[in-house]
């Protein structure tokens, strides 16, 4: 799709690369704190007419400290906002202590995106995320999280398979009456889509709607805020779902809905 005028300005969160002690040194950009955003992620607006923007983050190490760095700045210039995937959300932003040390998550990028998102809902912009943004959103309106699905839901089925990664793939279930309902009519979705989490909703905010979820299992797989302002949110990865593609989920009207309400915010 070509873009459209006037232009959709998408902020994108950034995620965030920290430096460890690597086995090999590789030295130079490595060694530094990178912000990135995952060019799938922006193919994936720029296919559907908007110009993505990734929003930077800014911790205690950072030369720019948030008195100096208004994210509420951003929410007012851009129309919109996606969450992109990334790290654990952490534990302790839902009252827990990690189960293992490894899923402590990452502190720093969740108060920089809980901050984004309060932002962008009060400025009255929609907010959409993706896996990891589902989770992030879930805790920051009042929600909880799994923290390792296959420890704390032994009966589920396996959300992820490192060695498939993108090509782990199950169906999906949208529950009637919701706006995903709306957008793809009565019966079962065709195509599947991509799994590759260990954390998952356990309970959901208040206010929030679930809008898909999986058939086999029943784990979260959308949801949707029921106030004034557009946020949703799903599980999967849209940008890994090849386009047309006959055996994948087409996530193209759920997008062109989430580019659509940016576009009212817009011209309102």
């Amino acid at each position: 799709m070509p873009f459209q005028t006037p232009s959709l300005r998408i902020g994108v969160s950034a995620r965030i690369y920290y430096p460890a002690a690597p086995v090999l040194d590789l030295g130079g950009v490595w060694t530094t704190t990178l912000h990135y955003l995952e060019q799938s992620v922006a193919q994936l607006l720029m296919r559907s007419g908007a110009l993505p923007l990734m929003i930077p983050a800014v911790d205690a190490q950072s030369v720019v400290q948030r008195v100096d760095l208004h994210l509420g700045h951003y929410a007012r210039e851009l129309d919109g906002l996606v969450l992109q995937g990334g790290n654990d959300v952490a534990p302790s932003c839902y009252g827990e202590n990690p189960l293992k040390p490894d899923w402590a998550g990452d502190r720093v990028r969740d108060r920089y995106e809980m901050e984004l998102v309060n932002a962008f809902v009060e400025a009255g912009k929609p907010v959409f995320g993706i896996c990891r943004g589902l989770q992030l959103i879930n805790v920051n309106f009042g929600g909880t999280l799994y923290q390792d699905i296959a420890t704390q839901r032994p009966d589920a089925l396996a959300h992820r398979n490192p060695a498939h990664y993108e090509r782990n793939l199950h169906a999906l279930r949208i529950e009637p009456g919701t706006r995903l309902a709306a957008l793809y009519g009565d019966g079962p979705p065709s195509g599947l889509i991509n799994s590759i989490h260990h954390q998952g909703i356990k309970e959901l905010a208040p206010s929030f709607v679930v809008e898909a979820r999986c058939p086999d299992d029943g784990i979260i797989e959308a949801i949707r805020h029921q106030g004034p302002t557009y946020v949703a949110a799903v599980q999967w990865h849209p940008e890994f779902h090849p386009p047309g593609s006959a055996e994948h989920f087409d996530d193209g009207p759920m997008l062109s809905d989430f580019l659509a309400a940016c576009r009212r915010a817009k011209t309102r």
